[in-house]
């Protein structure tokens, strides 16, 4: 099997939004909390966020939001489907959201990855990503009670 990351890299499309929320489900990231639409939505308005999508084959096979606050740039929602995983295509995937960063001068990419989601750590660690001594605080700003076990 050819372990080679052919990945043709690109901004998404209007076309491509239903697939990669499905893809997003496929790969479990999605929560009740969230609205995978609306956040597609809300990194498509401005000029400091994207998602980037990765195609194998022409099917779509990897994705990444990446974004920046002016300071630091922020990656979500990084996913490869199942059916294509093992390829190194996450690390396709995380090297051109790094790229879309280092072009708009971002020094710094933080990313948040749930304690209890082993493998997805230890696959950043192999990218030479460090975890950090921070804690993370959380407020809903449109009315939203807590989540349970959020607050």
């Amino acid at each position: 099997m050819d372990t080679a990351p052919a990945l043709a890299i690109s901004d998404i499309t209007d076309a491509d939004v239903p697939a990669i929320i499905a893809l997003w489900q496929r790969c479990g990231l999605t929560r009740p909390w969230n609205d995978p639409a609306a956040d597609i939505a809300l990194a498509r308005r401005g000029e400091s966020s994207t998602i980037l999508v990765g195609r194998a084959g022409g099917a779509i096979a990897a994705s990444a939001m990446v974004g920046h606050d002016g300071h630091r740039g922020w990656v979500y929602y990084v996913s490869v489907d199942p059916d294509h995983r093992g390829r190194d295509l996450g690390r396709a995937i995380m090297a051109a959201a790094e790229d879309w960063l280092r072009t708009r001068g971002v020094a710094k990419l933080m990313l948040m990855v749930r304690g209890d989601n082993t493998k997805v750590q230890a696959f950043y660690n192999q990218l030479d990503y460090a975890v950090q001594d921070s804690v993370v605080f959380s407020k809903w700003l449109d009315g939203r009670e807590p989540t349970p076990g959020m607050k």
